[in-house]
């Protein structure tokens, strides 16, 4: 919240706009262990096509919310807020500063803001009530959201399919919108106030970034991976699986349609969640927060990322002020 000193750093940006090279670039110069704002990343064996950040980079730097659920699994924004408040703390008390880094919007907002009781559903009608939303286009759902819960639309609607079956599941099993709840229900914690960035593309440079990160997927074993995932029984409504890239290339491999149908699909379906992401920012984060041009080389985004966490008063815990010296 505005006046207080940040516990914790934040990296955002849409899809290709080279948050991952940022942050490694501020691990270099300040002690810090990152938090992961993907909500594709949590599921083990889904490497390729979320862009997992590496092997090598974990070893540099700790990483958490990464490999936590199976892709038959869900992982809720939620759950990342109770997760995350216990992360923040734990990484603090090592003395190292929290640096969160990723795109899904609902993730840092669930920080942000008071966490609220969930109410209770009923898991069989739950069940069902997902199986024939499953059969729904985006079109549907967002029919539903609006005369369900028309408080809650245009967010609900910016977050994609999994953030409008939400809104739709509990309107439905509880009686309430979910902006009902989140208004009336009784607060479990507190938001945590930090220091957040957000990078800029131009939206010519994104495409070309999405469409060359598309074809290093292939070539780093995509369909390997898709193929493992549906040998293990898998399947392509499986929460994890729904993601963009899974559902294309599976409906390849089960001779639905051609690679290069799929391949231009995954394209396609990653630019429109692109622009959903910048849109989110757009209206969902203060107008306060910086913008930091991605085009810029990476030491000039770093410097500007100090200078703003020195400048919010942020500090490393243990310490009264952040020293940042000469940047290299």
């Amino acid at each position: 919240m505005k006046g207080e000193t940040p516990t914790f750093l934040a990296i955002v940006g849409p899809t290709a706009s080279g948050k991952t090279q940022l942050s490694m670039a501020v691990a270099a110069r300040m002690p810090v262990e990152i938090i992961s704002m993907d909500s594709r990343q949590v599921y083990r064996g889904m490497d390729v096509g979320t862009d997992k950040v590496t092997a090598e980079a974990r070893a540099l730097v700790p990483h958490h919310c990464l490999d936590l659920i199976d892709p038959d699994q869900r992982y809720s924004a939620g759950r990342f807020a109770r997760d995350v408040r216990r992360w923040v703390g734990e990484i603090r008390g090592r003395g190292r500063l929290p640096l969160l880094v990723g795109g899904t919007g609902f993730f840092l907002k669930s920080v942000m803001e008071p966490i609220f009781a969930e109410p209770p559903l009923n898991e069989a009608r739950l069940q069902a009530l997902r199986s024939y939303m499953a059969q729904m286009d985006v079109e549907t759902l967002a029919l539903w959201v609006h005369r369900l819960d028309p408080v809650r639309a245009e967010l609900a609607v910016q977050g994609g399919p999994r953030r409008m079956t939400r809104t739709i599941e509990v309107a439905l099993l509880t009686g309430r919108p979910l902006s009902w709840w989140h208004r009336e229900a009784p607060t479990e914690a507190d938001p945590l106030n930090g220091f957040v960035v957000v990078l800029d593309v131009p939206r010519d440079e994104m495409d070309r970034r999405i469409d060359a990160r598309v074809e290093s997927m292939v070539e780093r074993g995509l369909l390997e991976e898709v193929r493992s995932l549906l040998d293990a029984g898998y399947g392509m409504d499986d929460p994890g699986m729904t993601g963009t890239g899974y559902r294309q290339i599976a409906r390849h491999l089960e001779g639905e349609m051609t690679l290069d149908e799929a391949l231009s699909e995954v394209r396609q379906a990653t630019r429109r969640y692109a622009r959903r992401q910048i849109t989110w920012y757009r209206h969902q984060l203060p107008t306060s927060v910086p913008h930091i041009d991605a085009m810029r080389p990476v030491q000039e985004q770093l410097s500007s990322v100090l200078l703003g966490w020195s400048a919010a008063g942020g500090s490393l815990p243990g310490s009264r002020s952040l020293s940042l010296g000469a940047t290299p």
